[in-house]
């Protein structure tokens, strides 16, 4: 089974998980935007060994910390679309906007594409391409644990933003509706910033996306 342990990393708080399969112990982290000593701290502690990097957009919150944890482990980058490949050349740029440290552009091992999965231990994890937020964004998801990580598609009472370039709000509402969804009301995510709900939760009430 596919488990999860969720820290707050860098000024903007995102939420970078580690996941893991509990038959093995090997594990990945989704969305190391930055604080890499308390994420390798974490995975430690928790006895998981980690084997990839997985990525759901390249905002510099969300992937900052992947090329110098990549190589600091000798990991593979497992995603994101190759259409965030202009946010990932940017992310000097974005450390400057942001008044944060460079971070460095880097290439992923492999990307992804909706309808894709990735492998965790013994656990497999789909991939939706869910733009929106950024033309490239993608999102996991576990169905037999029930769980999906959404990076900053949709949150607890809210959704991504689409002022960015490459952001479009029609997009962004038909990735929820379309793409989410059908993941099913049950469904525990894990967004990019913030706490945790399930997607029957915002169908009922989330103020954007609410009723769709």
């Amino acid at each position: 089974m596919l488990r999860h342990h969720t820290i707050p990393v860098t000024a903007f708080q995102q939420n970078c998980s580690i996941v893991w399969c509990d038959e093995t112990m090997e594990g990945a982290v989704i969305d190391p935007g930055g604080d890499l000593p308390m994420i390798r701290a974490a995975a430690l502690r928790l006895g998981v060994t980690l084997k990839q990097i997985l990525l759901t957009h390249a905002h510099i919150d969300h992937a900052g910390g992947v090329a110098t944890l990549a190589r600091e482990l000798a990991l593979p980058i497992i995603g994101p679309h190759p259409e965030d490949q202009i946010w990932i050349s940017a992310l000097p740029q974005q450390g400057q906007m942001f008044g944060l440290e460079a971070a460095e552009p880097f290439t992923p091992t492999r990307w992804l594409h909706d309808g894709d999965t990735v492998q965790v231990g013994r656990s497999v994890l789909a991939v939706r391409h869910c733009p929106g937020h950024t033309p490239g964004h993608v999102v996991f998801h576990s169905a037999e644990a029930r769980c999906a990580f959404v990076g900053d598609v949709l949150f607890a009472g809210s959704i991504g933003r689409t002022d960015l370039p490459g952001g479009d709000h029609a997009t962004l509402i038909a990735s929820i509706t379309q793409r989410l969804w059908p993941m099913g009301d049950e469904t525990v995510f894990v967004p990019g910033h913030g706490p945790q709900s399930t997607f029957g939760r915002e169908r009922r009430s989330n103020p954007y996306v609410g009723g769709t």
